[in-house]
């Protein structure tokens, strides 16, 4: 399954933006950006830097999937994403989001749920005809 008709290729190039962006702002984070002098592993605990060390290294990794139009970058971003708000949603301290960050995500999950739907849809058209 990969998304190189018109409208699918279309919003995995979206998604594959999105990813990136979300990572590059990971990445500032993990690297204290934003947080004065102090030390974002303090900031964030041992284990929420290592969280979102590999959460980071995931959305970017996903970019580069979606970009190359490949089922794998939207399965691994949604795989990010589940984490990422399951542990919000749980009431971890490791993950810390904002109102906005937590809706744009959820956004940008439903989004990415969406395009692989689409796309299992569209496989299936395909076969038929």
């Amino acid at each position: 399954m990969d998304f190189r008709n018109e409208p699918l290729g279309l919003v995995a190039r979206i998604l594959a933006l999105l990813s990136l962006f979300i990572g590059l702002g990971d990445a500032a984070r993990l690297l204290g950006l934003g947080s004065g002098s102090a030390s974002p592993v303090v900031l964030m605990g041992t284990m929420g830097f290592v969280l979102l060390s590999a959460l980071t290294l995931m959305r970017l990794f996903a970019s580069v999937g979606l970009w190359i139009q490949s089922s794998w970058g939207a399965i691994v971003l949604a795989a990010s994403l589940v984490i990422e708000i399951g542990f919000y949603l749980a009431g971890s301290n490791w993950v810390s989001l904002g109102l906005w960050s937590f809706i744009f995500k959820l956004g940008v999950m439903l989004a990415t749920f969406a395009l692989l739907a689409l796309a299992q849809l569209w496989v299936q058209r395909q076969l038929a005809d």
